[in-house]
């Protein structure tokens, strides 16, 4: 089932003052990514700027950003790298169809015309849109270069990492061929040792059964993780017997019988649903037990093949240190029982581990392992991520200006007076809308497009998720903690900087209440089970950050907040509505302010009231968004 890979010639050249862009696009998630000199400058994902959540587009809005940051043209730049290679994928497409021929038929035909059409002559298509962003320059074709996709996850998750040496273990729905992928990191370069192929994908059966819970798939898988604590494994041994066959070093096969997605349009079959005796439920249908115990169930399966394969290479390669990337190693459940159970010493996972990341990794592999440039290792306590804060800022005089054409009223204070009684707001119960800095790179809000609210407030949970998120109320929220403080807390005693580990509310922090834990109902939401309630989940676990200096003014905000309160977490939730993409620019924060029921909206020295601005057009923004939104 392992298929071993061969090692990749690379180039001997020594290259400075080397600019690289990196792209990913045309699937989901589209990003670009510019480095120098291996030094990560500029990184963001396209739909931050288009608001379209998880935009496919060609990310023009994302590259014009990065030139813009770095204040240099196209023409400037001496790579450009795209994530993955359309003719590899364009082979699995054809093969899977002549393997599984005469059946879907149906999708090959749906497929061919976008392929014959753009894909398949994707390097045509990205030097024309490429040429469209500096129509003066003459952009050079011998510049273009294309990575394979797991080679640029590999990339974005070895390269950046404070090791000199480590594991990879890359995991996803499917690249070209490969669905997880080991490869072996060493200073600049990187070498593949073996791959599951696909139909065979651990992603791809998480997702079928996102799609079979009536979530949306590349979407809504931490749905099912949220899910899945309010249910009990209770198919998860039948689907290890019928549905995917472990074998005991973590490699496995699908049976195909029970999936759809290597030839139709469905990603699961009728045998699936017979299987389990109820049809897919639809995303306006109730969520029952039996959809808790399946979320559960395939949880706890995805748990056990990841960590199968793990201590299999942690034997195997004697390695102490881990790096992940692709879109399952964002199952931040997964990756907590890694780091108890794995048996490595350290672990670290690419923040934007979906194919946003790929843009950044394909410019980091070209530079480094392409181009055979050195990296520069950073310390022990710090990675090549910049906390992942890699996106746009807006000075306070641009603030202002928005602030002032949408008539907004609003106080100015010292930074004493700011952290002080925005410190002071939040524990009045007051909810917060955040925007400070460099936004963040990938799907997480780490502290500079926040929603942030006491995290001691009981029923602070289901007023986010009701009247600020209009989401699902079993979905659960994040805690951030100053670092010093993170294993008072919460069973863990490494740095979570990226919020993708998830651990046990510490045994001194839980209330010793037996009532309703037997029960999976939603009733559970209200049962206060810890002192931060809040950001405690149903089996008492918590979506770890921790916060150090290194987080700028987010970390003055939760110092203030402990200074007054004595406690140090905050809830860190992402400013934004279900379905709609994280804030990106002053103006987006005020209208994802003025359409929920948030009470005040903080930039730098900046805070602005709700009651205060009662003149805006808050109520026909919040009727807008909730008639958009699917509640549950």
């Amino acid at each position: 089932m392992w298929h071993s890979l061969p090692r990749f010639l690379h180039l001997s050249i020594r290259c400075f003052n080397m600019l690289i862009l990196g792209i990913s696009c045309f699937y989901h998630d589209s990003a670009a990514c510019l480095i120098k000199d291996g030094e990560v400058m500029a990184a963001a994902q396209e739909e931050r700027f288009t608001r379209i959540k998880n935009d496919a587009s060609f990310p023009e809005n994302a590259i014009r950003y990065c030139l813009d940051y770095c204040s240099v043209r196209l023409d400037s730049v001496d790579y450009v790298v795209f994530y993955e290679k359309p003719f590899l994928k364009f082979e699995r497409l054809l093969e899977t169809f002549v393997a599984f021929a005469p059946k879907g038929i149906v999708s090959y035909l749906k497929a061919m015309p976008l392929w014959v059409k753009d894909k398949l002559f994707m390097k045509r298509t990205l030097l024309r849109r490429l040429q469209d962003i500096d129509p003066s320059g003459k952009f050079d074709k011998t510049k273009l270069l294309f990575n394979e996709h797991h080679l640029s996850h590999a990339a974005s998750a070895f390269l950046p990492s404070p090791f000199q040496e480590a594991v990879i273990l890359t995991m996803d729905g499917v690249g070209e061929w490969g669905t997880t992928s080991i490869a072996l990191g060493k200073g600049n370069e990187i070498r593949n040792l073996c791959e599951i192929r696909f139909p065979h994908s651990i992603g791809l059966l998480y997702s079928a059964f996102t799609y079979y819970l009536g979530f949306k798939v590349n979407c809504d898988e931490y749905k099912v993780m949220g899910l899945a604590p309010y249910g009990e494994p209770v198919y998860a041994e039948t689907i290890l017997q019928n549905l995917v066959d472990v074998k005991a070093d973590g490699s496995f096969r699908l049976n195909l019988k029970f999936f759809n997605f290597a030839t139709g349009l469905t990603m699961t079959s009728r045998k699936f649903e017979k299987f389990f005796g109820q049809r897919r439920r639809q995303p306006a249908d109730e969520l029952t037990s039996f959809h808790m115990n399946v979320a559960r169930s395939i949880q706890q399966v995805t748990e056990q093949i990841v960590l199968k394969i793990a201590r299999t290479i942690r034997k195997k390669y004697q390695i102490q240190n881990l790096c992940l990337a692709g879109g399952v190693a964002l199952n931040c459940v997964t990756n907590g029982r890694l780091l108890k159970e794995a048996g490595f010493k350290n672990i670290w996972i690419q923040p934007a581990a979906g194919d946003a990341g790929g843009a950044l990794g394909a410019a980091l592999y070209a530079h480094h392992c392409y181009l055979k440039n050195d990296r520069l290792l950073p310390n022990d306590e710090n990675d090549g991520m910049k906390q992942a804060l890699l996106g746009p800022e807006f000075s306070n005089r641009e603030i202002l200006s928005v602030l002032q054409q949408l008539n907004i009223r609003y106080s100015l204070k010292s930074d004493d007076e700011f952290f002080t009684e925005l410190a002071s707001l939040i524990a009045e119960g007051n909810i917060v809308g955040w925007f400070s800095e460099r936004m963040e790179f990938g799907p997480r809000a780490l502290g500079s497009r926040s929603i942030i609210a006491d995290a001691r407030i009981l029923d602070m949970q289901s007023v986010l998720n009701q009247k600020i998120k209009f989401r699902e109320s079993f979905r659960p929220f994040a805690p951030a903690v100053l670092e010093e403080y993170c294993s008072a807390y919460f069973d863990l005693d490494k740095p979570s900087p990226y919020m993708l580990f998830t651990a046990e509310v510490a045994k001194s922090k839980q209330l010793n209440s037996e009532e309703g834990r037997a029960s999976s109902s939603f009733d559970r939401l209200h049962q206060s089970r810890s002192v931060i309630p809040a950001v405690t989940h149903v089996d008492n676990s918590a979506r770890v950050q921790t916060v150090n200096k290194a987080n700028g003014d987010f970390y003055k905000l939760l110092k203030a907040f402990y200074q007054l309160t004595g406690c140090p977490v905050l809830i860190n939730t992402s400013f934004n509505i279900m379905d709609e993409p994280i804030v990106c620019s002053p103006a987006d924060a005020v209208r994802c302010f003025q359409g929920t029921d948030m009470d005040v909206l903080a930039f730098k020295n900046i805070i602005i009231c709700k009651h205060e601005n009662q003149h805006t057009q808050a109520n026909k923004l919040q009727k807008k968004y909730r008639q958009s939104t699917v509640m549950s």
